[in-house]
């Protein structure tokens, strides 16, 4: 209810702000106007006065030129608000588990011996009759590989179960998942492979617009468009 309220109020501020902007910059090319038109009017030749349909037209160019300023006015209001809506977006993520683009898994033992790890996804755009997923550590040994079999398209999240292929524990530490996606006729499909990341931060938009989130040192900042999910 708390981000409702602000983000009405902020916009209403935007709002308030845009419109006396527009408001003051008509006022300002409207003075502007009448004082080159006077001054026009009193410095012309008495005997090759300016006609009717010049004046029109430039009557005409003026109202253009305000029109397209009042736009940029109201477009460089809606601009804030969508960038005032995304960071407000975002902030609502911070502490949150997110996937995002990335092969990067982590291991820890608990206290009474299990092992933990890091979820991790897929991201298929058409359905996969079997999909295969090979675990590496860090010096590219095979840990484990194995086969979650079929697939639908989107994004779909798994857990390691941190043990070797042959049902051993392994140490703790990180590690990297590969992936691998057939078809019904053993086609190989386009699959992406993402990792587990807890949003620490949200750093303001840029002026691209652009709203980053912070997953800490290992993964570094990414945009809100490269959430795919949210655990």
């Amino acid at each position: 209810m708390a981000n409702t309220i602000d983000a009405s109020i902020y916009n209403g501020v935007n709002a308030a702000a845009a419109s006396a902007s527009s408001s003051k910059a008509s006022e300002e090319l409207g003075d502007n106007f009448m004082t080159m038109l006077v001054t026009q009017l009193q410095n012309q030749d008495p005997l090759n006065p300016m006609d009717n349909s010049e004046m029109t037209s430039q009557l005409a160019q003026i109202n253009t030129v305000s029109g397209i300023e009042d736009l940029n006015a109201s477009l460089a209001a809606i601009t804030g608000q969508i960038n005032a809506g995304q960071a407000m977006q975002a902030t609502s993520l911070i502490g949150k588990g997110v996937l995002v683009p990335g092969d990067r898994l982590l291991l820890t033992q608990a206290e009474d011996g299990s092992q933990i790890t890091t979820p991790f996804g897929i991201e298929l755009n058409q359905p996969a009759a079997n999909v295969k997923v090979t675990i590496t550590n860090q010096s590219g040994e095979v840990i484990n590989s194995y086969d979650i079999g079929p697939a639908s398209s989107g994004v779909e999240s798994f857990q390691w179960d941190g043990l070797t292929d042959d049902g051993a524990a392994t140490v703790e530490g990180a590690y990297h998942v590969a992936v691998e996606a057939t078809g019904a006729d053993g086609e190989a499909l386009e699959v992406g492979t993402l990792n587990y990341a807890i949003v620490g931060g949200v750093t303001p938009a840029d002026e691209n617009g652009r709203v980053a989130l912070d997953l800490g040192a290992v993964y570094g900042q990414v945009g809100l468009g490269d959430v795919r999910q949210i655990l």
